[in-house]
């Protein structure tokens, strides 16, 4: 009891928390180092050196394009921001894994910043215990110093849902421009936004409906129509150009220096993708099975499996959760849409990961601590069993592709099914939208 109190005391507290995350980065970043060198099983994401290849494509080559590189897929702004990785050294080609591990920090600050909000209010030791949820988080650092990205996905929705709720507009929408940009998935998060951003909630007195009915009268206005008026809000109208500004402006001025290209491998090669390397997607088997022959179906999986994803993160959880609690709101999204993704694989969780420590707070995970662990052994089990089947099929070389590999992939599937209820509940149990005087 002692031990666990002295360590909530210390984690309490944002110097001592911010240099225990520094400490295991960093330490994490020179074990990697020594893996890399001395093990054949290597540290280092092949994603990062997919980064550093494209990098070194972009400017030390006569190409000029990042998109050289076979399977790049991301922004040219990514490939810009490691150019210290094409510099001689170690320390260098290592600058990306230390961005991402700063990212990491700074997603965390962040966090705190929208804990201590006006949206929650929450007591600075209070903030810095549940953000350790995401610092001192081995599969977060873990994940960002092998070399993934994410780190930079925390940072920007983070702090887009920080702009929000402080109210800055432009700001906001400056930061969704961006995410949608540097990465697609962050487009759901626009409905649940603007749902939530009423005139209301914005600082506006709404109308009452005595001078609704006197407007209605005096206009010859139906009442339909009113509503769609009263919808349109200056902070709406705001976001929106805001927003599309940045992303049509920066996707122009990639288009003008890379072409075609980037449009493909940036957008267009995610609407039919068939990764059929194993990952934890139920329709893994489905698509390694496809791969084999494209033609063999006439409308493809790859192309429908958006289908029950867009409708549940983009559309039916921001209608139902939006209004009521927008931080829980947009984890619901974003892990409906990690969980009915094609494409699965363990940076993925990161996306969701983030929104932890504002949903954990109020959630029945924390009231019932029979539920929580449960929750949480199971999502621990089910991706352990397919790591295991992982294993022997990559390592091993035995074919556990049917029933083991799918078996373990539609276990992990229905757990999370299982999970995302719980937490679309939650948003049910909460009615209103400000959740501040639950957590003082």
């Amino acid at each position: 009891m002692k031990m666990a109190s002295h360590l909530s005391a210390f984690i309490s507290r944002p110097l001592p928390l911010f240099a225990a995350a520094t400490v295991l980065r960093v330490t994490m970043l020179l074990y990697g180092l020594w893996q890399d060198a001395n093990s054949p099983l290597k540290y280092t994401d092949i994603d990062y050196l997919v980064f550093t290849d494209a990098t070194r494509f972009t400017f030390l080559s006569d190409s000029a394009s990042p998109y050289t590189r076979e399977t790049y897929r991301y922004t040219p702004l990514l490939a810009w921001l490691l150019y210290p990785t094409t510099w001689p050294g170690t320390f260098w080609f290592s600058f990306g894994k230390v961005i991402f591990a700063v990212a990491d920090l700074l997603a965390g600050y962040l966090i705190i910043l929208v804990l201590q909000g006006p949206y929650i209010r929450m007591s600075m030791d209070r903030a810095c215990r549940y953000a350790s949820i995401w610092l001192l988080n081995p599969m977060v650092a873990t994940i960002s110093t092998r070399g993934s990205s994410e780190g930079l996905l925390g940072v920007l929705t983070m702090a887009l849902l920080w702009a929000v709720l402080e109210k800055r507009v432009s700001l906001a929408g400056v930061l969704l421009g961006f995410g949608v940009h540097f990465k697609i998935y962050p487009f759901i998060y626009a409905p649940a936004i603007v749902w939530w951003m009423d005139a209301e909630r914005m600082g506006r007195r709404p109308e009452t409906k005595k001078q609704k009915g006197k407007a209605i009268q005096g206009t010859g206005r139906p009442g339909a129509l009113d509503k769609v008026m009263a919808f349109v809000t200056p902070e709406r109208i705001t976001l929106a150009l805001v927003s599309l500004a940045t992303f049509l402006g920066l996707n122009l001025a990639m288009y003008a220096i890379y072409g075609m290209p980037f449009l493909t491998h940036t957008f267009l090669h995610h609407v039919t993708r068939i990764d059929h390397r194993h990952n934890f997607s139920p329709y893994n088997i489905l698509l390694y099975l496809t791969s084999a022959d494209p033609n063999s179906a006439w409308l493809g999986v790859e192309s429908v499996a958006f289908i029950p994803q867009l409708l549940l993160s983009a559309i039916l959880i921001p209608l139902v959760g939006a209004k009521r609690d927008l931080p829980t709101t947009m984890l619901a999204q974003t892990f409906a849409f990690v969980t009915f993704n094609k494409v699965c694989t363990s940076q993925y969780f990161l996306w969701y990961m983030v929104f932890l420590p504002l949903y954990l707070p109020n959630s029945s995970l924390l009231q019932s601590p029979r539920l929580g662990l449960s929750a949480l052994g199971l999502w621990v089990a089910t991706q352990a069993a397919w790591l295991q089947q992982a294993y022997s099929l990559e390592f091993l070389g035995q074919s556990t592709f049917v029933p083991g590999l799918w078996v373990a992939s539609l276990a992990f599937f229905l757990v999370n099914c299982w999970i995302l209820s719980i937490i679309i509940a939650d948003l049910g149990d909460n009615p209103g939208s400000e959740i501040k005087g639950k957590v003082q």
